[in-house]
């Protein structure tokens, strides 16, 4: 295979607007976040449906867009190309931004945000497997670290923005704009020379879902990667987007926003990731961090736990902390990048964030299950201890891929691949 022409420096176009992409991708899921209560209530839904009713259904449809939509890119960047990924993506979500603040009922709105859902799947595994595959092994951890820093950082503007914004549906209007004005950015990004040289050969398989679970090694790798990622998902899924709750059982008597809590974790992810994705380089290794971060984690989460009567300024400071303790994102995906073939690299890429994300119903299934049992605070400490444990033994399993050469194949099966 040929590597095609790779560029020396991190500062490149591809970089940039991988980077740019995953800001808005996850300007958007934020955005979500913070305005689906005051949306709901202005098109008419009562508090009870927004507890119970409507509002879980949009997070549910929302994810279920997620998932298919990181099988549906995954295949598409490793059949199709990581620039059709990008392009499409961006596009798509785009779109559905700015129909989503011209929606006037809740069924156009569960319908654009299955769509937005879709979209979103695609930008952060297309964006760092193009970035992996197109900067040398010395320097690609660098490239991956940008694009996860800058990206995440859309979080803090989608806050920043819908507190100064004072309707909801300029908001949605405003990340549907950043989207297509990205989109003449990536006009000068050129393809990926080691997927190229893929498509060159017509006797390579490329893209193919289920080959991921037809051999046992392969699955148990894949399988790995995507476990690494739920502590991340427990922290903001349940700690933080509960954390009104949690400091309520503490005792803690000033009221606390779990729009702030999720505005103070997101800026410790921003500097967790970039920390990670430095400390990954200067030690060589994405396992040695990935343990590192995941055991600071487990350190974070107990002192969260144990936040009984505080102040509400110290407990947005855990908030800041615990979010810097999972700012592992980076390293996360590039390890799932780094591990597999070209043939299926984009694949894996797209759906192990998508499938991690995916874990979150079930995480909280257990959390409110466990309740019946132990009280609320013993719930959320034995859900951590399990998803934290569970990635560590990934993480001590999983292959070392700093340095690794990615320019090689995954041999499919020729009847598994006649199935996709």
């Amino acid at each position: 295979m040929k590597s095609g022409n790779r560029p020396a420096t991190i500062f490149n176009v591809a970089v940039l607007v991988a980077s740019l992409g995953y800001f808005v991708d996850i300007y958007d899921l934020l955005l979500f976040t913070i305005v689906r209560v005051p949306s709901l209530k202005d098109l008419g839904v009562s508090q009870t449906e927004i507890d119970t009713g409507v509002g879980p259904l949009l997070i549910s449809v929302q994810m279920l867009g997620l998932l298919a939509g990181g099988i549906f890119w995954g295949i598409i960047g490793d059949k199709k190309g990581r620039l059709r990924v990008l392009f499409g993506s961006i596009l798509l979500y785009s779109i559905a931004n700015i129909a989503n603040g011209f929606v006037t009922g809740t069924n156009g709105y569960l319908f654009w945000r299955f769509v937005a859902g879709l979209g979103l799947a695609g930008e952060l595994g297309a964006g760092i497997t193009l970035v992996a595959e197109i900067l040398p092994k010395e320097k690609r951890g660098y490239g991956t670290m940008i694009v996860a820093t800058v990206g995440v950082s859309g979080a803090v503007a989608a806050n920043l923005i819908a507190k100064l914004v004072p309707d909801w549906r300029y908001c949605y209007f405003i990340g549907g704009g950043l989207g297509l004005i990205l989109l003449l950015l990536r006009i000068s990004v050129m393809e990926s020379g080691m997927f190229s040289s893929t498509v060159e050969d017509s006797t390579i398989r490329r893209g193919s879902f289920l080959a991921l679970f037809n051999d046992r090694t392969r699955f148990l790798k894949y399988l790995k990667c995507v476990l690494l990622g739920t502590p991340t998902w427990f922290v903001v899924g349940i700690l933080i987007a509960f954390s009104n709750k949690f400091a309520i059982e503490m005792g803690i008597k000033e009221p606390i926003s779990p729009g702030d809590a999720v505005a103070f974790c997101y800026t410790g992810l921003v500097l967790g990731d970039f920390t990670t994705g430095l400390l990954s380089q200067l030690l060589k290794s994405r396992r040695k961090v990935m343990i590192i971060f995941l055991l600071l984690t487990g350190a974070c989460v107990a002192v969260y736990l144990n936040l009984h009567g505080i102040e509400k300024w110290l407990f947005y400071t855990v908030c800041f902390i615990l979010g810097f303790s999972v700012g592992f994102w980076a390293i996360f995906v590039t390890i799932a990048a780094e591990s597999f073939g070209t043939n299926l690299r984009a694949t894996v890429a797209i759906t192990v964030p998508n499938f991690a994300r995916g874990m979150l119903p079930l995480i909280t299934m257990l959390f409110i299950y466990l309740q019946h049992y132990v009280t609320y605070l013993q719930s959320g400490a034995i859900v951590g201890t399990i998803t934290i444990v569970i990635a560590l033994i990934a993480a001590y399993t999983v292959e070392e891929t700093f340095g690794k050469d990615l320019n090689y194949l995954e041999t499919i099966k020729y009847k598994l691949d006649e199935i996709d």
